[in-house]
């Protein structure tokens, strides 16, 4: 290792120099409380900023251990850290000048929800801390301006250090709410099914968001209040008493008029999954672990998915128990995406009728009087809700404001009326029986066909470089081959998506050998981010990505997208 007088010396012998000069300062270097380490410098100042990484021991960093003893609490004080950092960095970003990103200086930019991240990382042994940024080294034109970068690494970054990663120049009551919030949510999550729950909306949450383009939650929005009929009250760690609405498991379906807060309560749940953060207004929104956003999708392709327990005796005679198409209609896609839901171990459905097929979901009864049962090919999902459930264990949320069919097989049903649930459950029954449908129902689908074992593509195997391109949060591009993430909802981030990009790198290089199911491949690739943490999937290229940790869930929906997927 190599110290900060040598790499001041090494800038002044650079000064002026063409901009290639610059990879000679990759390194390590002791600076006064933490080590810089230069992990690629990149080739000219409009090309990608360079990476950079600070190590702060856990003797200087100093943050107690009652911060983060527990997972969730280590990722929530992450978080918090990489946020004051993206603040300090903002101050000082581009006060070196030069052409290009010259004086750039940044790191991950968190939403509202709390991920783990590989831009920080504090080790839950020795309480070290390492944080990611990227910093533009500045040039006049492509001539290196090593003046600038040492006004950066000498005089910005250390005073950014200073302000946002030592525990004795930090607020210590404010580090101390994000650890117990984190704790509180962790409990309420590990709660829900001991008490029967699917999820939790507490009373005075704001659900509304400030805008279609702006997840902050909406001034003066309506307070959420539990109708009492729904009303559950948990013992919280640190908050102490909290009530509020319970969603228990089975059929729940939520009604009312448009524009009244359907599609918002079905929003809040799909994203509590995840912990929130504080100010967020829905902090106490907690969605169990495995719950999965399902929707119709039409043109995505299916790979050998077993969809029979809805679709069966089509009229070309295509094998449902092993279908495969590259451009799926909307029924088909989405009895596909219930079917790899159900492999991925979801334990709930959240549905939007207006996001859905109509033929999948429901066929009246006069269509099925003129249209008989044995000329149509659809299972529609009405008919298998309730053994998704009493198979399977998967309970169903769904939206619906057009069709009351579905009032006779729920289990609960919630009004929302200007965004104030109530429990209409026992009028919508009551109203139900005037209106019978066809209570005949399909022989059980039984057990649904599940071992599918991919094979890596040859491509991955000639040591060629893949190169890896990430599309926001939309997709993810392995050479030629476009991964089309559109429709997978609860991705919340670029950076998910983009860890998405290397966990199928690292799949095609080490896990799809034609033996291991595809659950056994989703579970080793959680597994090496839990053992190995999440910059383990960055092997052999330069420098660690940004990368947020995604669910097993979204792991399992990027592989069945891809086209690439050899089964």
């Amino acid at each position: 290792m190599q110290t900060s007088t040598d790499l001041k010396e090494l800038l002044a012998r650079i000064d002026r120099k063409g901009y290639p000069a610059y990879k000679d300062t990759k390194g390590t270097y002791q600076f006064p409380g933490y080590v810089l380490s230069i992990d690629h410098v990149q080739g000219d100042p409009f090309a990608a900023p360079s990476k950079l990484s600070i190590h702060v021991s856990g003797q200087t960093a100093a943050f107690p251990r009652t911060l983060y003893r527990m997972p969730c609490q280590r990722i929530a004080l992450q978080d918090e850290l990489t946020r004051r950092f993206g603040r300090q960095a903002e101050q000082v970003s581009f006060q070196a000048k030069g052409s290009g990103h010259s004086g750039l200086v940044s790191v991950s930019r968190c939403g509202q929800e709390v991920l783990e991240r590989t831009a920080c990382r504090l080790d839950p042994r020795s309480g070290d801390l390492l944080l990611r940024l990227e910093v533009g080294f500045p040039a006049n034109g492509r001539t290196i301006n090593a003046r600038e970068l040492e006004k950066i690494l000498f005089d910005l970054l250390p005073r950014c250090v200073q302000n946002a990663l030592l525990y004795r120049n930090l607020d210590a009551k404010r580090l101390q709410t994000v650890a117990d919030l984190a704790e509180d949510q962790h409990y309420i999550r590990e709660a829900l099914p001991g008490l029967g729950l699917c999820a939790f909306v507490a009373d005075g949450s704001i659900l509304p968001r400030a805008s279609g383009v702006s997840a902050r939650p909406m001034r003066e929005g309506v307070v959420f209040q539990s109708p009492k009929e729904l009303a559950v009250t948990l013992e919280l760690p640190h908050r102490g008493k909290l009530t509020g609405m319970g969603i228990r498991k089975g059929v729940t379906l939520i009604v009312g008029g448009g524009y009244h807060g359907k599609s918002t309560l079905l929003k809040a749940l799909e994203l509590g999954v995840y912990n929130h953060i504080a100010g967020d207004g829905r902090e106490y929104v907690i969605t169990e672990d495995g719950a999965m956003k399902i929707r119709a999708e039409d043109g995505r392709s299916v790979q050998r998915t077993d969809i029979s327990m809805f679709i069966n005796h089509l009229p070309n005679g295509k094998d449902t128990t092993r279908f495969v198409t590259e451009d799926a209609s909307g029924s088909t896609s989405q009895a596909a995406n219930v079917v790899e839901s159900v492999e991925a171990g979801a334990s709930l459905l959240l549905i939007d009728e207006d996001t859905s097929a109509t033929n999948f979901m429901i066929r009246d009864e006069l269509m099925q009087r003129v249209i008989h049962r044995d000329m149509e090919p659809i299972t529609p999902f009405i008919e298998r809700t309730r053994e998704l459930y009493d198979a399977h264990g998967i309970s169903t949320v769904i939206v619906a404001g057009s069709s009351g069919a579905y009032f006779h097989i729920a289990d609960h049903i919630i009004q929302m009326d200007r965004y104030v649930p109530r429990d209409i459950t026992a009028l919508a029954k009551r109203e139900a029986e005037a209106f019978p449908i066809n209570s005949a129902l399909p022989e059980p689908a039984g057990a649904l066909n599940l071992d599918r074992r991919p094979k890596a593509s040859p491509e991955f195997q000639s040591g060629d470089r893949i190169k890896l391109k990430t599309m926001g949060r939309d997709g993810v591009s392995l050479n030629r081959e476009t991964i089309d993430l559109r429709y997978v909802e609860q991705l919340i981030d670029s950076e998910q998506t983009a860890a998405l990009g290397y966990c199928m790198l690292y799949a095609q290089k080490h896990l799809l050998d034609g033996r291991r199911t595809l659950r056994q491949v989703v579970d080793a690739l959680d597994e090496l981010m839990e053992r190995d943490t999440l910059a383990a999937l960055c092997e052999s290229r330069s420098g660690v990505a940004f990368l947020a940790r995604p669910r097993k869930q979204e792991i399992f929906a990027c592989l069945n997208r891809y086209r690439g997927l050899k089964m």
